[in-house]
């Protein structure tokens, strides 16, 4: 465990030195080889409940929930209680160190018949780590850490439609200081906010049976860049466009099947192809920046990265498809007591490679739920395979905090 955190950490602050993205030539991407996206601050991205991490991470057109605010914040003005509160904890690279987690706690409440306000903070752990240098010697010992404080408001804007809007406080400090090739490091701070809508439709009819529709669109963390150093170009936070839809059946008046489907895509840039030279070095122009071949230069503002990420790609309409990732889930319910989750999530080979389906299991029971989540990696390892994920979740309407209330007194 100790040799990991070590590297871990030269990794780590070698990341926050570099002063240019990634540079890739014609001779690495173009044929279908791998070109990821990368940003800062990936933990946002993280799911952090069980339910919908029971669900091949679908979340954007289910159900409201507790949860709502990561997934959509928009859902929460269908929620058919009064207030409630939820908190999750991950473990992360279970199988290799100890204390890594995310822990997630949100709530919410209804301030009028159409209008719900809702908060939520996520913590990410990177437990205790040696920092050293390049030659292995003892430069510090720290606890990494990130968070995020998110502050939302839902309403219904009509019978059928709500949209939603959240705003979000960004800090990461991965290095407490330390000095990186002769430039000091420091945490990493910046502000964003989701902009939301579902949609949901019920008593629909599907042959015999019936059943509700639901649609939900979430444009997550559109904010500023964070940087690590003054030295070091300032990077992209994962602005993400998730859309999705949901169909739920009613077998009867005890059984139901909710299936889910979502597609996100990162709004951010893609690494270009960058010209290189006889001697296979990269060409730079007067003022020592690499020439793009293909694609597009990727300093460039927010606006211009999230409108631009639907057409940067070098490898075209083709690559920019790939860049899509897909989750796709299904929920049984019975009774609203018990229910048994499945899923499976897919990224292209290109684009991460990450693949994995889910297993999961819910209890609810008055205001009290509990729920259950399993990773089952099919392509690569996954810091949560073999980690069961749990989420405690309370609802109250208004009769039962009256109820409460009484008895405390």
């Amino acid at each position: 465990m100790a040799n990991f955190k070590n590297i871990f950490s030269v990794a780590m602050l070698g990341c926050l030195a570099v002063n240019a993205h990634g540079q890739i030539t014609r001779n690495q991407v173009g044929g279908g080889e791998l070109n990821t996206i990368t940003t800062s601050v990936p933990f946002l991205m993280i799911s952090p409940d069980s339910r919908a991490g029971g669900m091949g991470d679908a979340g954007v057109a289910s159900s409201p929930d507790a949860n709502s605010m990561h997934w959509n914040p928009a859902k929460y003005a269908f929620i058919d209680k009064d207030m409630g509160f939820s908190m999750s904890y991950v473990p992360w690279l279970r199988r290799l160190v100890p204390d890594i987690s995310l822990s997630y706690l949100t709530g919410y409440k209804k301030i009028g018949k159409d209008q719900v306000v809702a908060g939520s903070l996520r913590y990410f752990s990177l437990g205790d780590i040696t920092f050293t240098d390049i030659n292995g010697n003892v430069t510090g010992q720290f606890r990494p850490n990130e968070f995020a404080f998110d502050a939302g408001y839902s309403r219904k804007l009509s019978k059928e439609f709500s949209g939603g809007i959240a705003f979000r406080y960004i800090y990461s400090n991965l290095t407490n200081g330390q000095v990186v090739g002769g430039n000091t490091t420091k945490p990493g701070q910046t502000v964003a906010a989701d902009v939301a809508g579902y949609y949901t439709k019920d008593g629909i009819k599907l042959g015999d049976k019936k059943g509700k529709i639901n649609a939900g669109l979430n444009i997550s963390n559109i904010g500023g860049k964070i940087r690590y150093s003054d030295a070091a170009y300032a990077d992209f936070i994962p602005i993400n466009m998730k859309l999705g839809g949901g169909l739920t059946v009613n077998l009867d008046d005890y059984n139901s099947f909710t299936f889910l489907l979502d597609a996100n895509k990162l709004l951010v840039p893609t690494s270009p192809i960058y010209e290189v030279d006889a001697q296979g070095q990269i060409v730079r122009d007067p003022n020592g920046n690499p020439v793009v071949a293909q694609g597009a230069d990727p300093n460039r503002t927010v606006p211009a990265g999230m409108f631009g990420s639907f057409s940067d790609a070098p490898g075209g309409g083709k690559e920019e498809l790939r860049e899509f990732y897909y989750s796709t889930g299904v929920e049984y319910w019975y009774d609203n007591l018990l229910a048994v989750r499945g899923g499976f999530f897919y990224e292209h080979p290109t684009k991460g490679n990450r693949k994995y389906a889910t297993l999961g299991l819910g209890l609810r029971y008055n205001a009290f739920g509990l729920d259950f989540s399993y990773l089952i990696p099919t392509t690569q390892n996954n810091p949560l395979q073999n980690t069961l994920r749990f989420t405690l979740v309370f609802n109250f309407d208004k009769a039962q905090k009256a109820d409460t209330d009484a008895t405390t007194e």
